[in-house]
Formats: C-alpha cells, structure tokens, sequence
C-alpha cells in the first residue's frame, strides 16, 4: 500500500508539470489604430508594439507595383483575436494577416470599395474593427464585412 501511495505522489506532480500552461482570455486588441510610413524599402516598424514588417509585397498585391510602396502610409490595427488589419489610402480592399513563425500571413481580404479608398480609419471597437471610408462605416471581423 505504501509502495502505493509513494508512487502516486511522484507521477502526479510530474503529469502536472508536463502539461500545458494556457493564460486566458487574452485580449489582444489594439484600442487606436498606427499610421506607419514606409522606408524605401518598404519597411514600416512600429515601435510601441515592437512591430517590422516588409510592405512591399501588399502594394504589389495591390497595384501589381511594388515601386508604389516607398513612402507610403499603411493604417494598421491589430483585434481581439489577435488578427492584423492592414489598409492604405488608394488600397480597394482592407487585409487580415495572422502571426506565424517571423512572418504575416494573409488569412483574408475583404473588398471595400472599386476606386480605392480616400482616407480610411480603423478604430478598434468591442467585437469588431471599425472602418470607416468618408461617410460610409463597415464592420469588420474574421469572418467578414459588413457596410452599417
């Protein structure tokens, strides 16, 4: 019984330290947006959220010319799930990337209006991210768009 019992106590506690530590809910939201510009070659960092990435192949995506991207201005918010929303004036769409291993990626993008956008804005809101384009307003989450 006591062989037991002394084999118990050591197995438990190394089953409990084998596992998995989980810290939830996490809200991973950024409360404003960043206005980030680019380098020449193509680089924006954002320093409050140790962020750097390259901009180059989004303009590319874009516009079909990676030229257009020096000096350029992206607006960037990140959501509670942990989702980057990446725009840019001219841009026609508004993309969600995920982080994964060093990189961004592109999870969806979400077609906003045929001209390319003016002047957007994203504002983080409870559960979703707010865009809004001039006078119109969408609602953006991981599963789509919605113009309000």
């Amino acid at each position: 019984m006591k062989k037991y019992f002394l084999i118990t106590a050591i197995i438990i506690p190394l089953f409990a330290a084998c596992s998995s530590l989980t810290l939830k809910p996490v809200n991973f939201g950024w409360p404003l947006e960043n206005v980030l510009k680019s380098d020449a070659s193509g680089i924006v960092e954002e320093q409050r959220h140790s962020l750097t990435f390259n901009v180059v192949p989004l303009f590319q995506a874009e516009f079909g010319d990676s030229a257009n991207a020096d000096s350029k201005e992206i607006r960037l918010i990140r959501n509670n799930e942990g989702y980057y929303f990446i725009t840019a004036m001219g841009f026609k769409n508004v993309y969600m990337f995920s982080a994964e291993n060093s990189s961004l990626n592109l999870e969806k993008s979400f077609f906003v209006i045929n001209e390319g956008m003016q002047n957007p804005v994203l504002n983080q809101r409870n559960t979703y991210i707010e865009l809004i384009e001039g006078e119109s307003i969408y609602e953006i989450t991981s599963k789509g768009i919605v113009k309000r």
